[in-house]
């Protein structure tokens, strides 16, 4: 290959990626508009102009990307899923070590639930109830986000001897009743402190079903 074609391929190379980040970057600033739109204005309020002012870029440019709201939601839907993911596993892994424990993953939860992210799939889901469009694209949203949640329990107590259908019925029923909670908090923010002495008794009752993280590995070694 000769230098001139040398300096074609590099500088060929080096406009592909150029343009590759440029794409990402604008994708991203797109999503995360499409969350605040959700967060703050709700579902009705969320259209692809206020998103596409909200993220600075042209409506040509929203509408090469993502040329639907649909279109627009079902990325910023799965933009949201792994935001929330990443969220809570990074919270965690920075936890003392003192609180590396079913307690402390459960005050992670519910920081999650009452996040920005966790907001926005909270209005998709409750707008889905009447907006046939919608409804086909969250139809799985709470499986999804049970099976985040899942995964995650089984990544940070590796050592549980639980059994796996009593795992699923109870991160399910946590579920739930994270759901409920985080919807008196985003009308109230727990003003009454009701919301945080379900927080506490839950906690109570999970440290009695989950054993410290840890405790079967210890066992293991010092024997019965």
């Amino acid at each position: 290959m000769s230098v001139s074609s040398r300096r074609r391929h590099r500088h060929g190379s080096s406009g592909r990626r150029t343009q590759e980040e440029r794409r990402s970057r604008t994708q991203a600033r797109l999503l995360e508009a499409t969350t605040e739109c959700l967060v703050d204005l709700g579902w009705s309020g969320t259209s692809t102009t206020e998103v596409a002012r909200r993220a600075g870029v042209s409506r040509g440019a929203q509408q090469h990307h993502y040329p639907t709201k649909m279109v627009l939601v079902a990325a910023a839907l799965e933009h949201l899923l792994e935001a929330q993911r990443l969220a809570y596993e990074t919270a965690f892994a920075v936890l003392p070590a003192e609180r590396r424990n079913v307690s402390g993953a459960l005050d992670l939860l519910w920081e999650v639930f009452r996040g920005r992210p966790a907001k926005a799939l909270m209005e998709l889901a409750v707008a889905a109830r009447t907006d046939d469009e919608l409804r086909p694209l969250c139809r799985d949203l709470n499986e999804r986000i049970l099976q985040v949640i899942t995964e995650t329990f089984e990544r940070l107590f590796p050592d549980n001897t639980l059994s796996p259908d009593f795992v699923s019925t109870t991160l399910r029923t946590l579920f739930a009743m994270f759901v409920g909670l985080s919807i008196q908090n985003a009308l109230d923010d727990d003003a009454e402190g009701h919301q945080a002495a379900v927080l506490r008794q839950v906690k109570d009752v999970a440290q009695l079903i989950v054993p410290e993280r840890g405790t079967a590995e210890a066992r293991s070694r010092t024997g019965p």
